[in-house]
């Protein structure tokens, strides 16, 4: 096999651990790891310095754990189909190896580009699943069987190489030579990543569920890997596993309680992110066609008063508390808890009738765990455009009560609250609630909403059966309650 070379592409898998395309990579005598920064991502609407100088800390770890392994971690900078082109002249890969994405509609088109390139190269490009998403999946049915499989199975085997020095590691480059500008940031890499996963299968965990919907407590209370999970550093399989097993071993009733709560919402990662594999441009379009055109932003210019909500909203500066406040800690932190998140999509969606795009744009440059497939289809649910979920809207009044009721929070991210340079409501609550509802449910019973639902559920819904109600109606779906901060 001298004759042939792997290339390793890392892209949101930056790990060592459970890493299948570098285990297939240990067979060749030659071989090389890549990071690409590629200027689609860069420029994407998507993309915030906080997410490259996240990825970068994290590539930095990857290379020195890939150093400790016998294997060089190239670093380049520029479209990938490029990329691979200029570096087959110095190094005459033959095989390539990564792992399945799914991604942004940029992300999916470089696959294709790149999936192109390799035919007409004779490069044998094995992509490889390291989540439960399936590509090319026909129908739901069995699906959730299928997750577990691939939960189940054994580790990808650690890795080591012994292969002649055939290229030269490469520097990271920083934030500056990137051309942005710092922005405090977590700590990345795959020993946060583990670090992160044991306190809170060790006791971190146990008040979980009461823990993840405040504000004040999620943050200890969640298990914070919902960005390690979008970058790779550790993979949804070792949690899964690691979980389980802290489950078995478990002598705490409340943390054992707590645990099988976070256990049964590691699926909805990949259900959502399979409704985005499924239909990848739920990233721009309504899901449920028959709502088009109903909001401010949805195939028109947003009008002046539109522009001013929806800039007001950005900045915390809604004259709404609560809806301020968790804007203001998202956009310090980059992350907030899952309840907070609705409830911001929930105002801009029906509050101030936005359609999702433009706040979902604003929203996944803010979070630092932004995961596409679970993004797209979480702006759409909670802005009512699935035509399949319960319409749930948040009273910002009602969460500051329930989640806030000593003003705690409030007052730690809104010092001017109760001042006079803090706004009036931009909307009238009650009012702004009654007109959202009334399109909305007048909508959703018509013949062609209910029609239109039925082959929306048939292609993306879980196959989960409610049970019924004495009165006849089916209990919410645990669907409607799976939210990305939630989940993490």
């Amino acid at each position: 096999m001298s004759a042939e070379a792997a290339l390793v592409w890392f892209k949101r898998d930056l790990r060592v651990r459970d890493h299948a395309p570098l285990a297939a990579a240990t067979r060749f005598e030659r071989a090389v790891g890549l990071v690409v920064i590629e200027p689609e991502w860069l420029r994407s609407p998507e993309c915030d310095p906080r997410h490259v100088g996240f990825l970068l800390d994290c590539v930095a770890k990857l290379k020195h754990d890939l150093a400790a392994r016998g294997l060089p971690l190239l670093v380049r900078r520029g479209s990938a189909v490029e990329v691979f082109q200029a570096l087959r002249l110095a190094f005459p890969f033959s095989h390539l190896y990564s792992h399945e994405e799914t991604g942004s509609g940029w992300s999916y088109q470089r696959d294709i580009a790149v999936a192109a390139w390799c035919r007409s190269h004779g490069v044998q490009w094995t992509e490889i699943p390291q989540t439960g998403v399936v590509r090319r999946l026909r129908t739901r049915e069995g699906w959730s069987a299928r997750w577990t499989q691939r939960m189940c199975a054994s580790e990808a085997p650690a890795v080591a190489f012994h292969s002649p020095a055939v290229v030269e590691p490469d520097a990271v480059p920083t934030l500056r030579d990137l051309g942005l500008s710092a922005t405090p940031l977590p700590t990345g890499g795959e020993r946060a990543a583990w670090a992160a996963l044991e306190s809170f299968l060790d006791g971190r965990g146990r008040n979980y569920r009461r823990a993840m919907s405040s504000p004040l407590t999620a943050a200890e209370g969640c298990s914070r890997l919902s960005a390690h999970l979008a970058f790779g550093t550790i993979s949804m399989r070792c949690v899964h596993q690691a979980t389980e097993a802290r489950i078995a071993s478990c002598g705490d009733r409340d943390l054992a309680s707590n645990l099988r709560a976070f256990a049964g919402r590691l699926r909805w990662h990949c259900h959502f992110i399979q409704k985005l594999e499924d239909q990848p441009d739920i990233e721009w379009r309504n899901l449920a066609r028959s709502v088009d055109g109903i909001r401010a932003g949805d195939g028109t210019d947003l009008e002046a008063i539109d522009r001013e909500r929806l800039q007001a909203w950005r900045e915390g500066r809604t004259g709404f508390p609560m809806v301020d406040a968790c804007m203001r800690q998202l956009c310090a932190t980059g992350w907030l808890n899952f309840r907070m998140r609705a409830m911001l999509v929930s105002f801009a969606a029906y509050h101030l009738w936005l359609h999702w795009r433009e706040p979902g744009l604003h929203l996944a440059r803010q979070f630092l765990d932004f995961e596409p497939g679970i993004h797209w289809s979480q702006m759409q649910m909670q802005s009512g455009t699935t035509g399949i979920n319960t319409l749930r809207i948040y009273s910002p009044a009602k969460q500051a009560l329930d989640q806030d009721p000593h003003g705690e929070y409030i007052r730690r991210w809104i010092p001017e609250y109760g001042s006079a340079h803090y706004p009036p409501p931009l909307v009238d609550e009650r009012a702004a609630l009654a007109a959202a509802k009334t399109k909305l449910y007048g909508l959703r019973r018509t013949c062609e909403a209910h029609a239109e639902a039925s082959a929306i559920q048939q292609k993306h819904g879980s196959r989960k059966r409610s049970s019924k109600n004495r009165s006849g109606q089916g209990r919410r779906s645990s669907e409607k309650l799976a939210i990305q901060g939630e989940l993490f």
